[in-house]
Parts: structure tokens; C-alpha cells; sequence
């Protein structure tokens, strides 16, 4: 399919679509699509700017949408053509969905063909989009958020030749730990943003135990037809690592309950709202490869439910506020959530393979070259800030914006302002 382009007040965008390699090992093997989408102000359409590829967060999730020219995009288009990169097996590029798994005859071919979806053949694409767009002896930037800065650390590791700069938000990844030492701090971060949102709002308190007495003594069933269990409904404390986080889950549960026809029962607005909260189905492969972004070369075996037998806090007792689970990923859910249920069994496999491939090189971050600047959150819930540190500790020439102004999402929430810093540390106007 030739390249279209599609022009909205203040930007020109570009559709692009490359065949690489599944498995680049065998590049004259089977072959997936990759699709970005190149923007550009109008004003510096014909010019030749420097492009910045950005890596989104997940892993699973596919660029943005842009609809206007504000926020981090806005501040980049000033002097880069940016490039939306859909990371394989997200958005416009070859899917992975429950759908599309369904074309493999065992659990073994899925999860041989899931083995490809990590941040290295993220980069190893981006690198055959880089000599396709720009020619094998250009460089360009790269911006990574959360995730997308786990690919940039992979990035400076295996192919720094590629990269004039980088900027990482909230995404230097814990290089050096385990997944049990990460689930183990970020069940800490979690525990505390709980007794944070808690003092809050001290009425959840009470609102979120009736909630969930409703859950273990009726069955309720949510709008796609799914269960909607106690554990499950505790999985909203995801959002709060957002800097909005308490405040979206406080408005969710104040409408928890309307009077029906017979008598009071949970409502069917928050039921939605509870079903779009919980959306992994839709990121199969944030579900299936989170943890495996902690394996490097060993196996996860589920370590998030593994280390939450650790933290009491976090079952439902009668004794005690009932508290919500973050950014965790069990096997349960392959249960619970009906289209991750055909993925169980590769899930499964994935969570006991102990030959995944390294994703960083300490060495050769130890001897970077490539200017680097990145921000690290003093509260994240998402991104362990002490391992954030203690990695970025042996990226040569790394320059830090350690804050407590922003939460994980100041990409998000004041984009301009932070890519505005973080290009001014790499150029050394900050």
C-alpha cells in the first residue's frame, strides 16, 4: 500500500508501512507489518528536519492519535519530524489479539510466535525503519514513555549507532533486578498510594467494602458478560500511579450503587466504567509479556502473584480496608477475562521459559556515547525510582531530572514543559 498523507489544522501526517521479519534471525522468513505515521508542521513540511521516532508505553499499546499539535508533539515539531512508531503487534501493525492468535494450532506456536513481540525486535525494527526512511548512515532521536524508555535502554545497548539523542520519561528500566525484587517495591509503591488515596477520601473506605461484599455473596456479571470478582475489581488501583489516579477511582466509586427493581445494586454506568478499567484483553500482549520485561534471561513464573502472598494487605479480609492491586499482572486472569482464556495455556509457557535473550548490555551502557536525558519520578508507582537510579548509574553521560512535581503520567499531563527540559539537558542549555 503506497504512503498516504492527511493534513488537520497544524500538522501533516504521513502513513507508513514496512515488511520486516518476524524473527530476525530469519529474515527470509515469515514476515509482519509494521505501520508508523510520520508528522510534520505544516510549516516545516518541505523542509529537512531531524526525525524523532517515539516509543509509546506498555509493552501493548499503540502510538497516539493525534489530533491536534499541543502537548510533548507540539514541542517537538518545532524542530523534529516526529515518527509514531506502532510497536509491533499493536495498532495498525500485524495484531496480536485473541483473534489473530486463534490461527495457531497450540498453545507452543503461540507462544513461539509471542517470544518475538519484546523490546528487542522493537528496536530491531525501528532500526530497519530508520535505513528505510532515512538511510542506513542517519541517525535520528528517540523519545520512550514508561515502556518506551525500557526500549530506548535496549535501544542504547544493542544499536546506539542509531541514535543522535535520546529522552526517556519515567522509563529507565531496573536493569539489574529480578522480578520478584521489582514486584516487591512496587507492591511497597502500591501500599502507600492505597493509604494515601484512603486518607483521601476516608468514605471509600467503607463504599469499597460494601462493593465488594456484593461481589462474593451475588454473581454479577459485567456488560461483555465476564464475572466480575472482588480480585478483579481491585485491579482499578492501576490507575493510581496517574496524576489524576485518586480522583478517577473516587468518581468511579461514587456511583457504584443505584436503587432497582429490587431494592440496591450496583449500577450498570459503573459496570462499564469497571469494564473499561480493566481493558486487557484488549493489550493481549501487555498481559501476556509484562512480566517477561523482568525476565532478561530467566523465567517470571508469575512472580507478581508469587510475591503478593508476601503482602497481606492485599487480601480480603474482614478485618482490615480492602486495597487495590497496581500494575500486576496473575494467572488468574486468563480465567476470569474470557479473551484471554484462549491465550492461557502459551501464557503459561511464557511465564515458565528460561531462555529469553538479555535485553540490556551493562557494558556497553557503561560506555555510552549517546547523549541521554530522562526523568524520574520520585513517587512512581509504575517505575521502581531506586532501580531507575541504580541503572541509569551505569549509563555513561546520562543526565537525570529526579522530581516529585509530576506523576508517571507528566508526559501526558504537561508534555510541552517536560520534552522542553529534557532537550535542553541533552543540548546543555539546562
Amino acid at each position: 500500500m503506497p504512503d498516504q498523507t492527511h493534513r488537520i489544522p497544524g500538522l501533516v501526517m504521513t502513513d507508513h508501512r514496512f515488511s520486516v521479519p518476524l524473527d530476525y534471525s530469519q529474515a527470509d522468513g515469515a514476515q509482519i507489518s509494521v505501520f508508523a505515521r510520520e508528522v510534520v508542521a505544516p510549516a516545516h513540511e518541505n523542509d529537512n528536519l531531524p526525525m524523532l521516532v517515539f516509543f509509546q508505553g506498555g509493552p501493548g499499546s499503540s502510538a497516539p492519535r493525534p489530533t491536534d499539535n499541543g502537548g510533548w508533539l507540539g514541542r517537538a515539531l518545532k524542530e523534529f519530524r516526529v515518527l509514531l512508531l506502532d510497536q509491533r503487534g499493536t495498532g495498525l501493525s500485524t495484531p496480536v489479539t485473541h483473534q489473530t492468535m486463534a490461527r495457531f494450532k497450540t498453545a507452543q506456536e503461540q507462544a513461539d510466535y509471542l517470544k518475538h513481540f519484546r523490546a528487542d525486535n522493537i528496536v530491531r525494527d525501528a532500526e530497519f525503519i530508520r535505513a528505510e526512511l532515512l538511510g542506513a548512515g542517519e541517525k535520528w532521536s528517540a523519545l520512550g514513555q514508561s515502556y518506551g524508555g525500557f526500549c530506548i535502554t535496549t535501544y542504547l545497548s544493542f544499536a546506539p549507532e542509531g541514535l543522535r539523542e535520546a529522552f526517556v520519561t519515567g522509563g529507565i528500566p531496573p536493569a539489574l533486578r529480578s522480578a520478584d525484587e521489582v514486584y516487591r517495591a512496587t507492591y511497597k509503591r502500591v501500599t502507600d498510594k492505597n493509604k494515601l488515596y484512603f486518607q483521601r477520601y476516608p468514605d471509600d473506605v467503607e463504599r469499597v467494602r460494601q462493593i465488594v461484599d456484593v461481589l462474593e455473596s451475588e454473581t454479577i456479571n459485567l456488560p461483555q458478560g465476564d464475572r466480575l470478582t472482588a480480585r478483579r475489581f481491585q485491579q482499578i488501583g492501576m490507575e493510581f500511579g496517574a496524576s489524576s489516579g485518586f480522583e478517577d477511582i473516587h468518581y468511579l466509586l461514587e456511583q457504584a450503587f443505584v436503587d432497582g427493581a429490587n431494592g440496591r445494586e450496583l449500577s450498570y454506568n459503573f459496570l462499564c466504567e469497571i469494564e473499561a478499567h480493566t481493558d486487557y484483553p484488549n493489550h493481549p500482549i501487555f498481559a501476556i509479556l509484562h512480566e517477561s520485561i523482568y525476565g532478561q534471561d530467566s523465567a517470571t513464573n508469575w512472580a507478581a502473584e508469587r510475591v503478593r502472598d508476601e503482602y497481606p494487605a492485599f487480601k480480603i479480609t474482614p478485618d482490615q480496608p480492602i486495597y487495590f492491586t497496581g500494575e500486576m499482572i496473575f494467572p488468574w486472569m486468563f480465567d476470569e477475562y474470557r479473551y484471554l482464556q484462549p491465550l492461557k495455556a502459551a501464557a503459561d509457557l511464557l511465564a515458565a521459559d528460561k531462555t529469553w535473550s538479555p535485553l540490556y548490555d551493562i557494558s556497553v551502557l557503561e560506555n555510552n556515547t549517546v547523549p541521554v536525558a530522562a526523568t524520574v519520578y520520585y513517587n512512581d508507582m509504575y517505575v521502581e525510582r531506586q532501580y531507575a537510579e541504580e541503572t541509569a548509574g551505569h549509563i555513561k553521560g546520562i543526565r537525570l531530572w529526579v522530581t516529585n512535581e509530576y506523576e508517571h503520567n507528566a508526559l501526558r499531563a504537561d508534555g510541552h514543559r517536560v520534552l522542553d527540559r529534557l532537550i535542553g539537558m541533552v543540548r546543555g542549555d539546562v
